[in-house]
């Protein structure tokens, strides 16, 4: 099994920053690639960033230019670097990795981490 362990959510005004990081362990073979989505209230879940094995990025057009991410393949973490923070960036955070264990990969989510961002 896979654990994810999230961290780094809170309150931030509107223009302010905030870092989320999010550290996998378990029986990890190999990480493939690792993202953040974002559910807002009332709303579905969203793709927000995603890195892959290879150090390539891709992102939702509303946070390109704003948000960063990236990963620490020495501590199975990824992180979520999230700047000039908008109102509209706030909901749950979650984390979602697809590791390999024994060869076999698979999907595994973080429990959220909540972000609010005050106007």
């Amino acid at each position: 099994q896979v654990q994810l362990v999230e961290s780094g959510g809170g309150l931030a005004q509107a223009g302010g920053s905030l870092r989320l990081s999010c550290a996998a362990s378990g029986s990890i073979s190999r990480i493939d690639s690792m993202a953040w989505y974002r559910q807002a209230p009332g709303k579905q879940r969203d793709l927000v960033a995603v890195i892959t094995s290879g150090g390539s990025t891709n992102y939702a057009d509303s946070v390109k230019g704003r948000f960063t991410i990236s990963r620490d393949d020495a501590k199975n973490t990824v992180y979520l670097q999230m700047n000039s923070l908008k109102p509209e960036d706030t909901g749950v955070y979650y984390c979602n990795v697809r590791a390999r264990i024994r060869g076999v990969p698979l999907p595994y989510w973080g429990q959220g981490t909540q972000v609010t961002v005050s106007s």
